[in-house]
C-alpha cells in the first residue's frame, strides 16, 4: 500500500468520523428544533382557533356534527381541530378530522392513537370549551425527513469534496519525496556526492541530511577499503619477498647459511604476521564494528594486562608505578581497546629504548580519568617528527616497527573520546594516554 494511500484512508476516515459525529449532532438538534415548531404551531393554531370562535355566531351547546372547514378556522394544512366543552360534547371540528374524536380531556400536548394511526394534540382550555388541534405523526416524520435529507446532502457534497482536495493535497505534500526518489533513480551507482535539491521542505530537510551523511559513511568506509587494500599491498610486499628470497638461499645453501635464511625467513615470517594483526586491528577500529564485549577493567587491570601482552622477552624491562590511591572504577571504553592502546604505547617505548634501559608506566586519576604517562630512555624525536608520529607506516631512521602502532593508538583515541600527548626530551619520550572512567 502506497504512502500516499495509506495517509488518504486514515485521515479521510478521521474526516469521514468527524463530519459522521457532527452531522448526526447537527439532524439530531434539527429534528428536535422541528419537532418543537410543529408542536408550537399547534399551541399557535389552537390560540387562534380560540380568537376565531369569540368573533363567529354562538356555536350551539348540543352541536354534535356541527362542522367548519379548514379556511373558516384558519387551520393549516394538514392539521385537525375540535371544538369540545368541558362534559365532552364535540361543539365543532373542521372538515379533515378524523373519524374517531380527538382525546381532549388532557390539557398541553398528548400522543394519542385514532384509527390505527399515531396522532400529535394539544389541548387548550378557554372559558366553557376546549381547543384540540392535532396533526398526523407520519406527515410530522415525512416533513422532518425531507428536510433532513435537503440538510444532509450538503453535508455529504461537502464531505466528498474534502475528502478529493485530501487526497490531492497529499499528493502535493508527497511531491518532494518524489523528487527525492527520483534524484535518486537517477544517480550513478557508484555516486557518493550529497544531494542538493531546491526549495526542500524543513519537515524533510532531516531525511536529505540523513542520506547525504549516509553517502559521506559509505564513502569513508570505501576509502578506508581502499587504504587497507594498497596498505596491505604496499607493506606485505617487501617481508614477502624478502621470505620468499631467504627461503630460496636456504634451499641451495648447506649449514650455517642455510640456518642462517631460515631464521631469517622466520624472522619475516614473524614481522608479516604483526603487519597483518596490526592492519586489521587498525581496520577494525576505524570502522564501525563494536568491541563491547561486557568486560570491565580498571586502571590497574588494563596496565598489567598491557604489560603482559607486550613483547614477551622484554616485558620485565617495563617498571610499573601505581599511586597509593587508585581509583577502582572500570574504563569507560571497551577493555580491548584500553590494552591494546597502552600495548602499543609499551611496544614503541621498548623498541626506542636500548637492551639495558627500561620503560617507565605511572598512572594517575583525576577527577574522572585516568592518565598513563609511558616514558622510555632512548635518543627522543626531533620537534618537527612528532607531528608525523601517529601517520601510517611513518617510521624515523631508527625504527624496526612497521609503523602502524601509533597509529592504531591515534584512531582509538578518536574512537574512545580519549586524549594523547607527545612530549619529547634529551632523556627520552614521554607519551600521556587519558582515558575516561565510569562515574562512580
Amino acid at each position: 500500500m502506497s504512502l500516499r494511500l495509506r495517509l488518504s484512508l486514515t485521515l479521510g476516515a478521521a474526516f469521514a468520523l468527524i463530519w459522521a459525529l457532527a452531522a448526526a449532532w447537527m439532524l439530531s438538534d434539527l429534528r428536535n428544533q422541528m419537532m418543537f415548531s410543529l408542536d408550537q404551531r399547534l399551541v399557535a393554531s389552537a390560540r387562534m382557533v380560540a380568537g376565531l370562535l369569540e368573533q363567529l355566531p354562538a356555536i350551539p351547546s348540543k352541536g354534535e356534527g356541527t362542522h367548519f372547514s379548514a379556511e373558516q378556522l384558519n387551520i393549516p394544512g394538514g392539521m385537525a381541530c375540535q371544538v369540545s366543552s368541558l362534559r365532552g360534547e364535540i361543539l365543532a371540528r373542521s372538515h379533515n378530522n378524523p373519524e374517531q374524536a380527538l382525546e381532549a380531556q388532557k390539557m398541553g400536548f398528548h400522543d394519542q392513537m385514532i384509527d390505527g394511526a399515531p396522532w400529535r394534540s394539544f389541548t387548550l382550555a378557554r372559558g366553557d370549551v376546549r381547543i384540540t388541534t392535532a396533526d398526523r405523526v407520519i406527515e410530522r416524520e415525512a416533513l422532518n425527513m425531507s428536510i433532513l435529507l435537503a440538510a444532509s446532502v450538503p453535508v455529504g457534497v461537502a464531505l466528498l469534496g474534502c475528502l478529493c482536495l485530501l487526497w490531492l493535497g497529499i499528493g502535493q505534500g508527497l511531491a518532494p519525496l518524489n523528487r527525492l526518489r527520483e534524484a535518486l533513480m537517477r544517480r550513478n551507482a557508484d555516486s557518493l556526492e550529497p544531494l542538493q535539491l531546491q526549495s526542500f521542505p524543513s519537515e524533510l530537510k532531516p531525511l536529505l541530511e540523513t542520506q547525504n551523511q549516509l553517502f559521506q559513511r559509505i564513502g569513508k568506509t570505501i576509502e578506508r577499503e581502499r587504504r587497507l587494500t594498497g596498505d596491505a599491498a604496499h607493506e606485505l610486499r617487501s617481508p614477502l619477498t624478502a621470505i620468499k628470497t631467504h627461503l630460496q638461499v636456504a634451499r641451495m645453501t648447506e649449514g650455517s647459511a642455510r640456518d642462517q635464511s631460515l631464521a631469517r625467513a622466520e624472522e619475516g615470517a614473524d614481522r608479516l604476521h604483526r603487519t597483518l594483526e596490526q592492519l586489521l586491528l587498525l581496520a577494525r577500529v576505524e570502522g564501525s564494528l563494536s568491541f563491547d564485549d561486557g568486560v570491565q577493567c580498571s586502571a590497574e587491570q588494563v596496565a598489567k594486562l598491557a604489560i603482559q601482552d607486550s613483547a614477551s622477552d622484554q616485558r620485565q624491562r617495563i617498571k610499573l608505578h601505581l599511586p597509593e590511591r587508585l581509583s577502582d572504577a572500570p574504563l569507560q571504553m571497551p577493555a580491548v581497546l584500553s590494552i591494546a592502546a597502552l600495548r602499543n604505547l609499551l611496544d614503541n617505548a621498548l623498541r626506542h629504548t636500548p637492551t639495558d634501559g627500561a620503560v617507565e608506566l605511572s598512572l594517575e586519576t583525576t577527577a574522572n580519568r585516568v592518565r598513563f604517562v609511558v616514558r622510555d630512555h632512548g635518543p627522543g624525536i626531533a620537534p618537527d617528527d612528532l607531528q608525523h608520529l601517529t601517520q601510517r607506516f611513518w617510521r624515523n631512521g631508527q625504527s624496526t616497527g612497521c609503523g602502524l602502532g601509533l597509529a592504531i593508538v591515534q584512531a582509538i583515541v578518536q574512537r574512545c573520546a580519549c586524549t594523547l600527548h607527545f612530549d619529547s626530551r634529551p632523556d627520552g619520550l614521554r607519551v600521556e594516554l587519558t582515558m575516561p572512567l565510569q562515574p562512580v
